[in-house]
């Protein structure tokens, strides 16, 4: 097996080879390679609780959310990371959410199943991207919905894999880990409160068992396994959380970007020695996501 382009790489039976110039370990080591989607036609819809309390309150700026979204891409090209950007489309107005409709793994992507009819086109775009990088596909999700925000390596060889009903549902999840249990992960659903969307709202690995969590709202035997694995936590406050406040990007070499407005989780990582860069991120998010959400690994570099 190689890293050409193929719609279906992974071995029925596991063992699928890992790729050589993609994918990663975990989501902790140097980040080399990013896919970003274009804000360009972002529209504020009712995607979650939070986006729909936003949408009522106090809509998105729509060009105040393409300013921040340009001042993310920037972050990232200061620390050298190559930005891939999805082409944008003009039916796609919630593509800047780059996690959600495929998945980065070690043996390849997978492309996911979008819950929300106007964000299924996105899985057809993120397949053309991926072939025009030449990466191929592990596998494409058919048994259920599942979107890419529930599929959480918190280390090599482990993933968590978050199910709340309405975005990700048990099918599409029990499938998901069962690919990954032929292939000798440890595999740990979490089944959490649709309100929280994705299980990256709430837990996000930031270093080598290093992960912040927000404990008020993560279920208590979630937050004890990570601690049986040797995992520190630095908790996250509800509020932050509610504010996307969790959802950071590690760079790997204790780097970082985070929302700007998580001043307690910045000061526990520059605490820890961390270069962090704060970004504005407030508008963007109130269509229903924040930077984890909008950004998808394509290389680290081990």
């Amino acid at each position: 097996m190689t890293d050409s382009f193929s719609l279906q790489r992974r071995a029925p039976g596991g063992g699928t080879a890992p790729l050589t110039n993609w994918g990663f370990r975990n989501e902790t080591d140097p980040l080399r390679d990013v896919l970003l989607g274009s804000p360009a036609h972002l529209f504020h819809r009712a995607t979650s609780s939070l986006s729909r309390k936003h949408l009522r309150e106090a809509p998105c700026d729509i060009q105040m959310a393409q300013a921040q979204h340009a001042e993310l891409v920037s972050a990232y090209e200061s620390f050298g990371v190559q930005v891939h950007m999805t082409p944008p489309e003009p039916e796609l107005t919630m593509q800047v959410y780059s996690r959600d409709s495929s998945v980065m793994t070690p043996y390849g992507a997978i492309i996911t199943a979008m819950a929300q009819w106007w964000r299924r086109g996105e899985n057809y775009a993120a397949i053309r991207m991926y072939e025009k990088l030449g990466i191929p596909i592990y596998d494409m999700v058919t048994a259920g919905t599942f979107e890419g925000g529930d599929f959480n390596v918190i280390e090599e060889g482990c993933v968590l894999i978050g199910c709340g009903g309405a975005r990700t549902q048990e099918e599409g999840a029990r499938q998901v880990a069962g690919w990954f249990e032929k292939e000798g992960w440890e595999v740990r659903l979490a089944f959490i409160d649709e309100y929280y969307v994705h299980i990256d709202l709430m837990v996000v690995p930031i270093a080598e068992k290093l992960t912040a969590v927000c404990t008020a709202c993560t279920d208590p035997a979630i937050v004890e396994w990570l601690k049986g694995k040797g995992h520190e936590i630095i908790d996250v406050p509800f509020q932050d959380t509610m504010n996307l406040g969790c959802n950071l990007m590690s760079l790997g070499g204790d780097r970082a970007i985070a929302p700007a407005t998580s001043q307690h989780l910045i000061g526990e990582l520059r605490a820890r020695g961390f270069d962090v860069t704060e970004v504005e991120t407030a508008e963007i998010s109130k269509t229903g996501g924040g930077i984890h959400c909008m950004a998808q690994a394509l290389k680290r570099a081990a």
